[in-house]
């Protein structure tokens, strides 16, 4: 059986992935001077916060597949555990 992973972890990978791309691309606009440099030795922050901003909603919207299967998956775990929590107040009641 091949290894699937979780969709939270698809979910999580691609996102980090998104952000690390814009990451990169507000860098360059940074260090071409497109966008403005952050004060002082607050640059690797101001890129960071730009990098935020723009893959925010990118992630949103690219990535609303993945969203829908992911909390898919964990509805699927909390009725899991709601169906084992009543059996086991039910076994309880039973003694």
């Amino acid at each position: 059986m091949p290894f699937k992973p979780s969709a939270t972890f698809r979910y999580t990978a691609m996102r980090l992935g998104i952000f690390a791309g814009s990451f990169l691309v507000m860098w360059a606009l940074v260090y071409f001077r497109v966008v403005p440099a952050g004060l002082g030795g607050s640059n690797f922050f101001w890129v960071a916060l730009l990098a935020l901003v723009v893959s925010a909603p990118l992630s949103f919207v690219l990535l609303r597949k993945q969203r829908d299967e992911m909390a898919v998956q964990v509805s699927e775990r909390v009725d899991r555990a709601k169906a084992r929590l009543a059996a086991n107040q039910s076994q309880e009641d039973g003694v």
